[in-house]
């Protein structure tokens, strides 16, 4: 076996690394669910609607390029980042789509980079649409083109952009501004995910409002857009709310994970991302015995206990020591005492044959059973959102369009600029 390793290491070809990755613990990657979920949004979505991918924080932990790829194959007409560097990413893969990035940026290089890589960029306030516009006057880049960019108004998110009522004094500014051309008017929900839309109905009065001065000076834009993936699902007409417009920006959804319990019955998501690791050690402990780091957790009685190679420097949360289940051959089992940095123990005395090498299921289903990232935010006190970001990446990403079929995703940094995208 030994020598078969050496040998294999030494190989040119790829097919012995790929097994690697998956010897310790991975990130399954289900392309076909990405797949199946876009369609399934398309179709819950006005025909003239863009879908936009949100693709931000790599996906949400499930690789920003793999995802983006199967999401524009299946009908995504529009790509969503948070920052500079996420928007190159999908440039130098090779991606052409509009991407619009989400977050507000500043630097004079982070202009010019967003010129160069054709991002379209969200610009929160009139003095910030003037530094663009200085850094471009500024540039060798200035020449022909106008650069697309978004301009957000602040309906009751209270985070970025000019506050609803100073829509057409922003709208003006960065028109009279060179090199700048307004693409889209847009602003973001705070409680979509409410069952009570009243916080919700207000805003979309406010955007509205806003949208009606803008016509009323003929300074409106050709696309407006305000839904994220619980407005989506809210739907068209429902309760005589439209909140698609123009284009509806899906994240939590595109991944198979519902915004709240009530827009679970909408549309049928199939969830992306299995979270898996491999038992490296199963061995018996006397009744007594103390387990992990404090003792959290004392064997009651003679346990048969698995090691598994996965921990929270990989994004398990330590905070669920002792509450954690897995499953193993499609049973649920039991984490004991605290998850350290790179294992967890597992209580698999009623599992026979058990042996190392053998595949645990952290997030996902096994034969019936299931356990979600809701799972695990529940017990935490958080949200699926933050459960899907953590998963660091030592863990490697594991692309699957059928379950024989595994393409080890390889995240790209892009770390400098190589060819300008046409």
């Amino acid at each position: 076996m030994q020598d078969e390793f050496l040998n294999g290491a030494s190989r040119a070809d790829s097919s012995f690394l790929e097994e690697l990755p998956l010897q310790r613990a991975w990130v399954e990657v289900d392309l076909d669910a990405i797949v199946h979920n876009v369609h399934q949004l398309r179709q819950h979505i006005h025909p003239t609607t863009d879908l936009m991918a949100v693709v931000k924080a790599d996906a949400y932990g499930h690789g920003a390029v793999t995802v983006a790829q199967a999401a524009i194959s299946a009908g995504a007409t529009w790509l969503g980042v948070a920052t500079v560097t996420e928007g190159i990413e999908l440039r130098r893969a090779g991606i052409t789509v509009p991407i619009l990035l989400l977050g507000a940026t500043n630097s004079p290089d982070e202009v010019l980079a967003i010129a160069y890589w054709k991002i379209q960029p969200t610009l929160s306030s009139p003095q910030q649409a003037t530094r663009f516009s200085q850094a471009l006057m500024s540039s060798s880049l200035q020449a022909a083109e106008l650069l697309p960019v978004h301009l957000i108004l602040d309906t009751g998110m209270s985070r970025l952009g000019v506050s609803w009522k100073d829509a057409v004094a922003f709208v003006e500014h960065v028109q009279n501004l060179p090199h700048l051309q307004v693409a889209s008017v847009y602003s973001h929900l705070a409680t979509a995910d409410d069952p009570d839309l009243t916080t919700m109905k207000r805003q979309q009065s406010r955007y509205e409002d806003a949208i009606a001065q803008l016509r009323a000076q003929d300074l409106c834009p050709a696309r407006l857009h305000l839904a994220n993936s619980a407005a989506t699902l809210v739907g068209k007409g429902f309760d005589g709310i439209d909140l698609q417009y123009d284009m509806a920006r899906v994240g939590l959804a595109l991944y198979g994970l519902y915004p709240a319990p009530h827009l679970a019955d909408r549309i049928s998501l199939k969830p992306v991302l299995r979270v898996n690791a491999r038992i490296s050690q199963v061995r018996w402990l006397e009744a007594g015995t103390g387990i992990s780091y404090g003792h959290r957790f004392v064997a009651e009685r003679p346990m048969k206990v698995a090691v598994a190679g996965v921990g929270y420097a990989d994004g398990i949360p330590r905070n669920l020591s002792n509450k954690l289940e897995v499953l193993i051959q499609g049973r649920r089992v039991r984490q004991l005492g605290s998850i350290t940095m790179d294992q967890i123990m597992l209580d698999v005395t009623e599992i026979e044959d058990i042996e190392p090498g053998d595949r645990v299921v952290l997030l996902g289903q096994s034969g019936d059973e299931t356990i979600t990232a809701d799972d695990w935010a529940e017990m935490l006190g958080t949200i699926s959102w933050e459960i899907l970001c953590g998963f660091k990446h030592r863990l490697p990403r594991v692309a699957r369009v059928r379950e024989s079929d595994p393409v080890i995703h390889k995240p790209v940094i892009p770390l400098q600029i190589a060819q300008r995208p046409e």
